[in-house]
């Protein structure tokens, strides 16, 4: 049986936003000052850990919400400024997923949409945007969001980045 859109990529967005969660408190139970955490970079010209969860954010929710719209532009607003505000962005981005009908994500499949930002437009199909684009940059994100907890100290693990598990039931 072949996989639907849907079920192509907002289980395992939801898996690893409630995994993030869990970042998020161990991060907040560290010990180690929230502004050393929320402005961690893990080399000089990369973004911060504040600016990685927040894109975790922007390529799920917001991908879908440009999927809705046509077009998909990056999120330039500051990130979030204490951890609590980070947990709070992603608690509406996993509420804003789970109340995401599969029906709607499938029937858009085929559909044109463009990602733009300043002078630059990539054209695509909805399933080639969120599998080849939005899918990547969000996994991309969340490893480096994991990667400077773990390079701060924090005591996340394996496990702790995969989160809930889809085990099969029965």
């Amino acid at each position: 049986m072949p996989l639907t859109l849907h079920e192509a990529v907002v289980p395992s967005w939801l898996q690893l936003l409630n995994a993030g969660h869990g970042w998020l408190d161990k991060a907040a139970a560290s010990g180690i000052a929230e502004e050393e955490l929320l402005s961690a970079r893990l080399i000089e010209n990369m973004l911060p850990f504040s600016y990685q969860v927040k894109s975790m954010t922007v390529h799920s929710r917001a991908a879908i919400e440009g999927v809705r719209a046509g077009v998909f532009s990056p999120d330039m607003t500051p990130p979030p400024e204490s951890l609590a505000e980070l947990r709070a962005k992603v608690d509406e981005a996993i509420a804003y997923l789970e109340a995401l009908s599969p029906e709607e994500l499938d029937s858009s499949a085929g559909r044109d949409m463009r990602f733009e930002v300043g002078t630059k437009r990539l054209d695509f199909t909805v399933q080639d945007f969120l599998l080849s684009f939005s899918q990547p940059n969000f996994y991309f994100h969340a490893t480096t969001a994991y990667g400077i907890l773990r390079m701060k100290g924090v005591g996340v693990g394996k496990l702790d980045y995969l989160g809930r598990l889809r085990l099969r039931q029965g």
